[in-house]
């Protein structure tokens, strides 16, 4: 392996810093070397925090400062793409949050420009492929013994939705899990989405739909649906259940301590996604570092980020023009084969 990995991380809002919080803390073989964001008094409150971190303000101004080996990217998804095509520019290894990019189209243009330079850099963070419950749901289906997925049930909630959260976004910085976990669990892609507009919650910001209940269709013939739900009130629960043809599986149903007293029973809901994936963010961190490190990329990439934006894309239409909306994907290049 090579020595302490050096990283930046570009942004440093509420993932950008638990990131470096992550690395400082958690992870080994790497320390953060710099942050970067066009906020530079947040970037310095973050840096302030580890020896010797670099603030900078422009992305490629800090690859270029021969204190960094791979990147971090956890900026607002339209700055995605300008920041990948200047790690590629400088031949480094980088994990980018998800969304890859915000469209199909941009997504596109990083499959190709990855391809051109014949070989893999980026992992993209879909981290629930590093959740332990997961990971086992996964395996479970894998290893045959329940048959052939027939359907899987996905429900995804959160307690409140942001200020600038559009209806789209339901869809795309949401769903978008969903999307990757389909794919991954079933090993298919997916045809064809439905987006369904049950009335919308009191609790939901005015103008907001939500919830949403999205139904997918894959290659091999399955079905998934999703129910997106992101001002329940109560809490943050992220559920699945997969059919099979002799049985079925659930994860999610957070039982890990449930008390009786007073008359009482019950447990406590997970309020957000720190609490909820906390681990699999620490596992998904620590592979990439462990991967680039030995000069690899592993876990889910640039084609599985481009694939996730297309059914998204088709998922937005459906939203807005109702009706089942066919996935318009490019052909996979053999180099992600």
């Amino acid at each position: 392996m090579t020595p302490t990995l050096r990283v930046a991380v570009i942004g440093t809002g509420r993932m950008g810093a638990d990131h470096v919080r992550r690395i400082r803390d958690v992870v080994s073989g790497a320390r953060v070397t710099a942050v970067v964001d066009v906020d530079a008094q947040r970037a310095g409150a973050v840096a302030a925090r580890v020896d010797g971190c670099a603030v900078h303000t422009d992305p490629a101004a800090a690859m270029a400062s021969g204190d960094v080996d791979a990147v971090l990217v956890a900026s607002p998804g339209p700055a995605h793409e300008e920041a990948l095509l200047a790690a590629f520019a400088h031949g480094l290894p980088v994990l980018c949050e998800k969304p890859l990019t915000p469209d199909a189209a941009s997504a596109l243009r990083l499959v190709e420009a990855e391809t051109a330079l014949g070989r893999r850099l980026v992992q993209v963070g879909f981290m629930r492929r590093y959740d332990a419950e997961y990971t086992s749901l996964k395996a479970l289906l894998d290893g045959g013994r329940l048959g052939r997925p027939l359907m899987l049930h996905h429900q995804h909630r959160n307690v409140s939705s942001a200020e600038f959260f559009t209806s789209e976004m339901l869809v795309t910085d949401s769903v978008a899990h969903e999307v990757d976990v389909t794919r991954w669990l079933l090993g298919q892609e997916i045809t064809a989405v439905t987006v369904l507009r049950p009335a919308s919650s009191a609790l939901a910001p005015e103008g907001l739909i939500d919830p949403q209940f999205v139904v997918l269709e894959t290659a091999g013939g399955a079905l998934a649906d999703v129910e997106i739900f992101v001002n329940c009130g109560f809490g943050y629960q992220v559920r699945a259940e997969a059919v099979c043809e002799r049985g079925t599986a659930r994860i999610g149903e957070g039982h890990a301590l449930v008390t009786t007293a007073e008359g009482r029973w019950g447990g406590t809901v997970d309020q957000d996604w720190t609490e909820r994936f906390a681990a699999a963010y620490d596992r998904e961190v620590q592979a990439w570092v462990d991967a680039t490190r030995r000069g690899e990329v592993t876990g889910p990439g640039i084609w599985d980020g481009y694939a996730a934006a297309a059914v998204c894309e088709a998922g937005v239409r459906s939203l807005r023009e109702g009706g089942r909306v066919p996935v318009e994907q490019a052909e996979r290049p053999a180099f992600y084969r």
